[in-house]
């Protein structure tokens, strides 16, 4: 059961935004995530608790930030419900979309995991339905997948391949490099793994 650490920063300036604590694991009906976020100054920020089935759809999606909350899970497309702080209004939204994402690195697992690329696939288009911060705004996005590189590298515990894809938004053009080893990445925009406590889990 992988656990450690990430920093989040911004991707354009580096400015620090938050470290996420996490674990994750494989389990009989497919992986889960749950992680605490923290500001730089060490207060709390929020959490993330996804839940992926053997295909890598969400099957259950909690996030917390900023007093909001959002449920979700895949189910006509996907489905979720956002929660302002106050708990008084709730807002049900529905988007015909593959799965979630946001600045957890989570949900760069679950799209991978979701897409299961192979060297010699074809780029693969995906929609997505992403939760920005720090009031969890829904916002519908394409993005672009390609597994352009896969490596394997002699550890004490076996060989650990790791994967480089190649993320394009299909908005905008921008591209950009994802390094994800079993259940951790290792390297992504905004994001550097600063502690890994276990190896990263081999899915099946």
């Amino acid at each position: 059961m992988p656990r450690g650490r990430y920093s989040l920063h911004d991707p354009h300036d580096r400015t620090p935004l938050a470290q996420e604590h996490f674990q994750c694991a494989p389990g009989p009906s497919g992986w889960r995530y749950v992680s605490q976020l923290t500001t730089p100054a060490g207060e709390h920020r929020g959490s993330v608790d996804l839940a992926l089935d053997d295909l890598g759809r969400p099957i259950r999606l909690e996030l917390h930030a900023g007093g909001w909350q959002v449920r979700g899970a895949a189910l006509d497309g996907v489905t979720w419900v956002r929660t302002d702080p106050t708990g008084v209004h709730a807002t049900e939204g529905n988007v015909r979309a593959h799965a979630f994402t946001g600045t957890s690195p989570a949900f760069l697992i679950a799209t991978a995991r979701l897409l299961r690329l192979t060297p010699s696939s074809s780029a693969t288009r995906v929609r997505l339905v992403a939760f920005t911060e720090p009031v969890l705004a829904p916002r519908t996005l394409d993005q672009s997948w390609a597994l352009v590189n896969s490596e394997a590298h002699a550890t004490d515990n076996g060989p650990l391949v790791v994967d480089e894809y190649q993320v394009t938004a299909l908005d905008t053009g921008e591209q950009h490099a994802v390094h994800i080893a079993g259940d951790v990445v290792l390297a992504a925009p905004g994001i550097e793994l600063e502690d890994l406590r276990s190896p990263p889990s081999r899915f099946g």
